[in-house]
C-alpha cells in the first residue's frame, strides 16, 4: 500500500498530512482557509489520492505560511508513498475544460522538481483569498514532491474557474502518472535504473 503521514510544525504552522495514492479520493482536508480546502478536495477526489489534511497556521497574518506549509507537506508525504517509484507510468498530462477556462498540466515524476507556471489572473483575489497563494502551494508542491510540473492557461475569464481547473488538471496528470504501468510494473521508469 502507497500510503505516507508527514507532520511538519513550525512557528508558524503545525500540519498533519495523509496519503494514500491507490484510494478513491476521499478526502478530509481542514486548514483554516475555506478556499484552499474545497481546491484540496479537488485534488483529492480527480487524483483518486485519499487525503486527510489537518492544518492550524498563523491566519491573524494572513493565509500564506499555512498555504504553502501544505504544499511542502503534501510534497513530503507524495514523495514518502511513492517509495522508490517501480512500476509507476511516471508521466501524466490534462487539458481540463472548465466553464470559460481551459488548463493544460503536464508533470513527471523525476525528483527533479522544476514549476513552469503561465497562469495569470484577472482577478487579485478570490473572495478573501489571495490568488498568488495558489502558484506558492503549486511551487511548494512540486519542489517537496520532486516534481517537474508545467501548467498554462490556455483560456479563461474566471479567477474562481481558473484556479479550480488549474487543481483538477494537476490532480488528473497526477493520477496518470501514479498509475502501475501493467507493461512495465517491476521496473523503475528510467534508463538510469532510479528515480
Amino acid at each position: 500500500m502507497r500510503t505516507a503521514t508527514i507532520t511538519r510544525t513550525t512557528a508558524e504552522t503545525d500540519i498533519t498530512v495523509e496519503l494514500n495514492l491507490d484510494g478513491t479520493g476521499t478526502y478530509d482536508n481542514q486548514t483554516g482557509v475555506g478556499f484552499f480546502d474545497h481546491m484540496l478536495d479537488q485534488l483529492s477526489r480527480h487524483a483518486l489520492i485519499d487525503m486527510t489534511v489537518r492544518a492550524k497556521g498563523d491566519l491573524h497574518i494572513d493565509d500564506h505560511h499555512t498555504v504553502e506549509d501544505v504544499g511542502i507537506a503534501l510534497g513530503q508525504a507524495l514523495t514518502q508513498a511513492m517509495g522508490d517509484k517501480k512500476g509507476i507510468v511516471r508521466y501524466g498530462s490534462c487539458h481540463l475544460a472548465m466553464d470559460d477556462t481551459l488548463v493544460r498540466a503536464a508533470l513527471d515524476l523525476s525528483a527533479r522538481p522544476y514549476l513552469c507556471w503561465e497562469l495569470p489572473f484577472p482577478t487579485h483575489k478570490i473572495g478573501s483569498f489571495d490568488v498568488e497563494l495558489v502558484r506558492e502551494f503549486f511551487q511548494a508542491f512540486s519542489t517537496h514532491g520532486g516534481i517537474t510540473l508545467h501548467v498554462d492557461l490556455i483560456r479563461g475569464l474566471n479567477s474562481h474557474h481558473i484556479a479550480e481547473a488549474a487543481f483538477k488538471a494537476v490532480a488528473r496528470a497526477l493520477r496518470d502518472a501514479l498509475e502501475t504501468d501493467p507493461r512495465k510494473a517491476d521496473a523503475i521508469p528510467s534508463t538510469k535504473g532510479a528515480l
